[in-house]
């Protein structure tokens, strides 16, 4: 893959606008919609790469959130628009590891997330299971990584919550 008008590297998603039913009585947006705002800022590199909806409904593979850390640098107050920038920066045949930043359409950095996605086949019949990306759908994101990986590595990846003690 090489990097194209709709799927620079990294990718970044249209602006997106904060909804006034977002913001919390501390007048900024509330916690829960930077996840809403990082989960529809990807949606356009998993379509770009295969595993978006068309995915899922073609193939009834689809992916998983397993664990995900967010990193809230600076409030977003109301009528704040944003976008979402999403960086591959691992993959194995199972498992995805992406990188998102998420800037102020003023240019500033809000908030990053750190997550780690499950390859899932939804048509096992004891119930969704993880398994391997179909061999087409890893080369595919493969070719993405490969692009992504000439990127720096994001200085908060790998970043903890580190034990205060009781």
């Amino acid at each position: 893959m090489t990097a194209t008008e709709d799927q620079k590297v990294p990718f970044r998603s249209a602006p997106m606008r904060l909804k006034p039913e977002w913001i919390d009585y501390n007048g900024h947006l509330n916690l829960a919609y930077y996840h809403v705002l990082f989960d529809q800022g990807i949606d356009g590199l998993f379509a770009a790469i295969g595993l978006g909806e068309l995915y899922r409904a073609a193939t009834g593979f689809t992916t998983y959130t397993a664990e995900a850390h967010v990193s809230y640098l600076k409030e977003l107050p109301p009528d704040s628009a944003v976008t979402v920038s999403s960086q591959i920066v691992g993959l194995d045949t199972k498992r995805l590891h992406i990188f998102q930043e998420m800037h102020h359409t003023d240019g500033w950095l809000a908030a990053t997330l750190e997550n780690l996605s499950l390859s899932i086949d939804q048509r096992n019949p004891d119930g969704p299971k993880v398994a391997p990306f179909p061999t087409d759908v890893f080369e595919q994101v493969s070719r993405a990584a490969k692009e992504h990986a000439r990127l720096p590595r994001p200085e908060q990846l790998g970043r903890s919550i580190r034990d205060l003690g009781v």
